[in-house]
Parts: structure tokens; C-alpha cells; sequence
């Protein structure tokens, strides 16, 4: 058994866990990076960079059709095995030299195996012949390791061979049928994508699509899939299911109905990928959320982070990126003896996590939403107005398709007279997204706001009817 020595002991080279090496590392400390996969994790392999790419064929096509002298090119619908060529390239047919050679590069180390914590600042490395390496760190561990899907406790679904998100996105042969259990930004994208694919798709969302966000963004996206032809059940759950002798799959609905489909998606939420992390030797429970707090340090421990999904504040790889910055920072800071809780250094913390997260839904009509929504501003006791436009109404958007149709969601804070809220629902809203997210986060008043003058034509001058509407 061999033995290292490092500054800082990274588990898990996703997106996260490389950039609280690099930033560390840029600190002046000496970091090694533990993965038992792929280096770049889930989201360059089997999350966002597939599952948008896949995505992309099936928009190019509507958007084209939707146009008049582009409607008569579109011949055919998407070529499902060119799509999942272009998707092979942009996985790197799921090799990651690249990016280990961006490892070298950076000088930080990378050990292959599982990494198991086995005391204080020490991380047991099993590699896949079983030989161990102990990593030693002389100031911190980051937990990086993610999160997982969960598979719920429905009767005969373990031994039905339910696919994950994994298998959406890796998929090789598209099924002719899919029932999709869930209906949140997993459920309603794979919905969106094999509808594209020509699989014959059903969702089953007991509290209907995209139930975390504005009302009328799960209304268009349900509308948008039963118009594709996939068949959207909402105020249904599964009680049995079970796979017909390795062929189709048989759920049984909670109305007692039956529903056959080739394959089974669940993607009903994810689980905290720390089971078999060895918490249970730094006096933590193994499967359980690591509790941090902002500086994205575990709670009552002066050494372990946990940064990214494994925390659970925020899903979503660009937040688990802000926060890895956030947390190489103040890790270097703090093992070269600065005093970073004394209120002085900002860019250490990870506030943003609260209150301005942005995001979006790679579905038919796009959705894009930053901080609040109405209800959960209500619910915070805000003093709310809530602005609301139809984005068909913009000039931009008469140029921008025949039958443009969209909606735009402002959250105003009337006694600060800010923005606190913004929901884009329409094709290629994501790209809206960022100047309300710079709007919230900068406290800019609806005053200053009349000054940014949006260019014409496009589906930005939503940011001045918007302040029309406020009547400023």
C-alpha cells in the first residue's frame, strides 16, 4: 500500500470536483483529484452535454418548420442516427483523455479507483485490481461526487430493468415505446427528445410537468408534447411493474389501468452519491446529503467540503461550478492562514445559491427562470408585483417564427423596486436568461433599468414592456 501527501484531496473529477482543483491549485496548493470513472464526470457523459445535444436536432427541425422558406426544406423529420453520431463526438465516444491531459496541464495529480474517507484528512483509493493508494491531505477533502437516480419504492421496478438518465442519454437503439415515470426537467426533456426520435411516448406525472416552476411553463410544455403526439397522464402514480419475460414492460397505474411500453425511464428525482464514501469513520451517515454551509464546508468539521449535488442546495452543474470556485478559493485561503470569515472576502462564499438560480429546460417551448417565482415570493412574504407579457406581441418575435408563442414572467419587489423573478417560456428564451440573472443578483432599480435600452428586433424588448407595464 502506497502512501501520498497533498495540500487537498478532491473525490470525483466532474465538473465540481476539476474546478475546486483548479482553483486550489491556483492558490499555490498541491491537489490530486480521485475518480472512479470518467474524468469530466456526469454532465460531459451522460447529462447536459448529451442530453442537449441530443436536443438539438429535434429544435433545429421545429424551428425550421416554423418558418415559411425554411418550412419547404424540411423533407423529413430528425435523422435519429445522425443525431446520435454528433452526440458520440461530443462524448468523445466516452473517453476522457482530453480531459486528463487538461489534468496535467493545471498540475494536478489524478489517482484512478474509489476514494473512501478512513479518518481525519485521509482518503483510501481501491483501484480496479484492488491495490490501494492512501492520499493524505494536509489541509482539506472535497467531497465531489455527485448524485445519482433514484429509483422509488414501487413494487417489481428494481427487477424490471428500469432505465436511468444514463441510459436516455447513452442510448444506442430507440425504443418504439417509452413510458417516462416523472414529470420534472429529466422527465420533460427525455419526453421532448424521444417524441423527436419517433417513439411512441407516455409521461405518467402524478403532480404534472415542471411542478417547481411557474404554472404556465408546465402548461406550455404539456401542450407542446400532446401536440408532437407523446401522451402526457398527470394526477397518476405506478403501483406494480414488472418486465414480460425480457421483453416490454407493464406498469400498473394507481387508477388500476395497465400501460405496456419497450422501456421504462425513471426520473423521479436523484440520490446523494455518498453510500459508500466511508462517512461513517468521520462520525457522518453513509447515503445521506452533506449539510455545508457558504463556504461550502461540512458543518462542524474544520477540513471535509462537499461541493456540488452531493450538498444538495442546488442541482445543476453550472451552480456545483460556482460553488467549486467559491470553495477552491477559500480552501487556499484558509491553508495559507487567512481570515476568511471575517466578512471581507465575498468571492468565498456561495450565496447566490439562495435566492438567484438560474436555469433552463432544454424542452419544446424552451424554459428559462431565474429566482423567484410568484408563489415562492409570496411564500418569503415579498411585496410582490408580477408583470406578465406574451412574447408573441414582440416585434422580434414576428421575425422570428410565423407562430411564435411564448411568455415572459417578471417578479417585482415593489418596495425595493427591483427585479426578484424572472420565468421566459418560448423558443430560445435561454438566451434571455442571463440579463435578468445580472438584473437580480445586481440589485439594479426599474429606474436604471429604463437606460438599458434592448436592441430591436429582438425578443429582448420583453425588458421594455415589461417596465411599460410597471408604469416607471
Amino acid at each position: 500500500m502506497s502512501e501520498r501527501e497533498y495540500d487537498l484531496v478532491v473525490i470525483g473529477a466532474g465538473p465540481v470536483g476539476e474546478n475546486v482543483a483548479d482553483r486550489a491549485r491556483q492558490g499555490g496548493l498541491s491537489v490530486v483529484v480521485v475518480e472512479s470513472e470518467l474524468v469530466g464526470g456526469e454532465c460531459s457523459y451522460w447529462a447536459c452535454m448529451p442530453s442537449k445535444t441530443l436536443l438539438r436536432a429535434g429544435s433545429a427541425v421545429r424551428a425550421a418548420s416554423d418558418v415559411d422558406g425554411a418550412r419547404q426544406a424540411v423533407t423529413g423529420g430528425v435523422d435519429v442516427a445522425a443525431a446520435l453520431r454528433r452526440r458520440d463526438a461530443i462524448v468523445h465516444e466516452w473517453n476522457d483523455s482530453s480531459q486528463v491531459k487538461w489534468l496535467q496541464g493545471a498540475e494536478i495529480d489524478l489517482v484512478r479507483g474509489h476514494g473512501r474517507l478512513s479518518g481525519e484528512r485521509r482518503v483510501v483509493v481501491t483501484d480496479p485490481d484492488g491495490a490501494e493508494t492512501v492520499l493524505i491531505a494536509r489541509h482539506a477533502v472535497a467531497v465531489c461526487t455527485g448524485s445519482a437516480a433514484l429509483l422509488p419504492d414501487i413494487a417489481g421496478l428494481a427487477d424490471a430493468a428500469p432505465w436511468t438518465s444514463r441510459d436516455a442519454t447513452g442510448v444506442r437503439d430507440v425504443p418504439g415505446s417509452l413510458a417516462i415515470l416523472g414529470g420534472g426537467v429529466v422527465g420533460s426533456e427525455m419526453a421532448t427528445l424521444f417524441t423527436s426520435f419517433g417513439s411512441a411516448v407516455t409521461v405518467i406525472a402524478r403532480s404534472g410537468l415542471l411542478g417547481a416552476l411557474e404554472p404556465f411553463a408546465g402548461e406550455a410544455v404539456t401542450t407542446a408534447l400532446r401536440e408532437a403526439g407523446a401522451d402526457v397522464r398527470t394526477g397518476l402514480g405506478v403501483s406494480e411493474v414488472r418486465r414480460e419475460g425480457g421483453g416490454d414492460v407493464a406498469l400498473t397505474l394507481s387508477d388500476g389501468s395497465e400501460l405496456r411500453a419497450d422501456e421504462l425511464l425513471v426520473a423521479t428525482g436523484r440520490a446523494p452519491r455518498t453510500e459508500d464514501l466511508g462517512l461513517d469513520t468521520v462520525g457522518l451517515t453513509p447515503g445521506e446529503w452533506l449539510d455545508v454551509d457558504d463556504t461550502l464546508r461540512v458543518r462542524g468539521s474544520e477540513w471535509l467540503y462537499a461541493v456540488g449535488d452531493v450538498n444538495h442546495r442546488v442541482l445543476l452543474t453550472h451552480q456545483g461550478k460556482y460553488q467549486a470556485r467559491a470553495a477552491g478559493d477559500v480552501i487556499a485561503a484558509r491553508a495559507l492562514g487567512a481570515d476568511v470569515d471575517d466578512g471581507r472576502w465575498g468571492r468565498h462564499v456561495a450565496t447566490a445559491d439562495h435566492a438567484t438560480v438560474p436555469q433552463v429546460v432544454f424542452t419544446d417551448p424552451e424554459v428559462a427562470s431565474v429566482g423567484h417565482t410568484e408563489a415562492s415570493a409570496r411564500k418569503a412574504g415579498l411585496p410582490v408585483r408580477v408583470l406578465d407579457y406574451d412574447l408573441s406581441w414582440v416585434s422580434g418575435a414576428s421575425t422570428y417564427a410565423d407562430h411564435y408563442r411564448g411568455r415572459a414572467r417578471a417578479i417585482v419587489d415593489e418596495e425595493r423596486e427591483v427585479l426578484v423573478g424572472a420565468t421566459f417560456v418560448g423558443a430560445d428564451v435561454a438566451e434571455l436568461l442571463h440579463s435578468a440573472t445580472v438584473a437580480i443578483v445586481g440589485e439594479v432599480p426599474l429606474d436604471r433599468l429604463w437606460h438599458a435600452v434592448p436592441s430591436y428586433p429582438t425578443l429582448s424588448e420583453v425588458w421594455l414592456r415589461w417596465l411599460e407595464a410597471y408604469g416607471r
